[in-house]
Parts: C-alpha cells; sequence; structure tokens
C-alpha cells in the first residue's frame, strides 16, 4: 500500500532536447500538457518506488508525450499508453500490477467543533442510540 503525500519526485523535463529555436537561439519549451503530465507523475503516490531508470524511460515517454500533442502525432498516442501503464497510470493498470493507492478521502474524519449552540451530529446520534 502506497500513501500519497503530495511530495515531488524526480527529474524535472531537461532543457534542450527540444532543439533550439531558430529566431530567438532559445530552447523548444515543452507543451503545456506534456508539462502537466510530467507533473502528475512526479507528485503521484507511485513515484515513491521509482528509480533511476524508470525516470529515464518516462523522459523517453515525455519525448513522444510532446511529440503527440505540440505535432499532432496521434500514432504515439498507443505507445505512450502501453508505457504509462507500465507505471499504473489508470485504476485497471495499478490493479494488474497490484498495487495499491491509499485514497486519503476514505480515512475517518475527524468530528467538526460545533460552533454556538449547535450540536455535533455523532454525539446527538450517540445519545439518542445509547
Amino acid at each position: 500500500m502506497i500513501t500519497p503525500d503530495d511530495e515531488l519526485r524526480g527529474p524535472e523535463l531537461p532543457e534542450g532536447v527540444l532543439g533550439v529555436d531558430e529566431e530567438t537561439g532559445e530552447f523548444l519549451p515543452w507543451h503545456p500538457r506534456t508539462v502537466a503530465w510530467w507533473e502528475s507523475w512526479r507528485s503521484s503516490a507511485q513515484a515513491q518506488t521509482f528509480v533511476a531508470t524508470d525516470w529515464d524511460f518516462l523522459i523517453d515517454t515525455a519525448l513522444m508525450h510532446h511529440t503527440m500533442w505540440a505535432k499532432g502525432r496521434w500514432e504515439f498516442a498507443s505507445e505512450v499508453r502501453l508505457r504509462a501503464a507500465k507505471f499504473g497510470a489508470t485504476p485497471e493498470d495499478r490493479a494488474r500490477l497490484k498495487l495499491k493507492v491509499d485514497d486519503p478521502t476514505n480515512a475517518p474524519q475527524r468530528p467538526v467543533q460545533a460552533a454556538g449552540n449547535v450540536t455535533d451530529i455523532t454525539s446527538r446520534k450517540a445519545r439518542l442510540t445509547g
């Protein structure tokens, strides 16, 4: 069981791998959808288990993802999906990998302090049911 911790892991997307803009001489930027995709992997619960070779593989996958979005090369979509599945991208992928991610929304909630003359529903229910 992996518990999400909102920790940012892994490297940032590397600069310079997409080439240089001939007019400005600056490195070409990653497509915004690829940046968002990458950040979701870096902050995912399963990233706690990734080692250096996993991040290298995901960077190669990010290049495909970028090409897909920046150039409309949708033939890369199936390969990106297959590669992401290896890391547990969807609930089905995680089930196949026997990777359980704890859902913090299922944790028991602490009772909210009642304000003023409002009675907490939990304590009222306990009094009524004995």
